[in-house]
């Protein structure tokens, strides 16, 4: 089985995604921690976010490894376990900013659809259900106003301890989302067979439910 989550920053694909792969015994791959992990090493290198011509060779240097253990998905660059250095604002924007050059993606591209073929798994990210297993069974398009996914990254980073104003949040968003989805390679923006589902307004365990719901209905038909 292979399903797509898709969706815009600050939809809650990735908590979700963790829930339902954990309700139905398959796999969750993270997809949007491969490219923050590349945004992370770019910023180590002290690259602009945006610089194609020098982050393009440094992709000959980047080995990406994903390990799974008890439901739970690391992500190791170069050997070092970043998975928890990779959650933060900053490396957010980095993570936006190298998806769009088609060169990142051709270098991550196999690695995910390798993964998919060999596992059940689910997959959230921007275009799962377009590029990356365009096969899936089923395929979501998840959404929420930009002003309910501000409030609820607000309140993660805070409880974080980062510092951050819910206008800051809120703008980054909007940013990202009009960045995401008017990029020329990949945009952001729903398979013609996906399912679109809006949890500006219901919880994450209401969401979990609603896309169990979407999967059971898709894969008994």
């Amino acid at each position: 089985m292979r399903i797509a989550l898709d969706g815009p920053s600050g939809a809650g694909k990735s908590t979700v995604a963790k829930a339902v792969a954990k309700r139905l015994g398959i796999i969750y791959v993270d997809t949007g921690a491969l490219y923050r992990s590349i945004g992370l090493y770019v910023l180590r290198a002290g690259v602009a976010k945006d610089d194609r011509e020098k982050i393009i060779p440094m992709l000959s240097d980047i080995k990406l490894d994903l390990s799974f253990k008890d439901d739970t998905q690391s992500v190791i660059l170069n050997g070092e376990d970043v998975s928890s250095l990779i959650r933060t604002g900053e490396i957010a924007m980095y993570a936006s900013a190298v998806s769009a050059i088609p060169e990142v993606r051709a270098f991550l591209l196999e690695t995910q659809r390798k993964i998919a073929r060999e596992n059940s798994v689910i997959m959230d990210g921007r275009d799962i259900g377009t590029v990356i297993i365009p096969d899936a069974e089923v395929k979501i398009f998840m959404i929420a106003s930009a002003e309910a996914r501000a409030e609820r990254r607000y309140k993660e980073l805070i409880a974080k301890g980062e510092e951050c104003t819910l206008e800051g949040v809120l703008a980054d968003i909007k940013k990202r989302d009009n960045d995401d989805s008017t990029r020329a390679v990949a945009p952001a923006i729903p398979a013609e067979d996906a399912i679109f589902l809006d949890n500006s307004d219901i919880n994450q365990e209401q969401t979990v439910e609603r896309v169990l719901e979407i999967i059971n209905e898709k894969t008994r038909n």
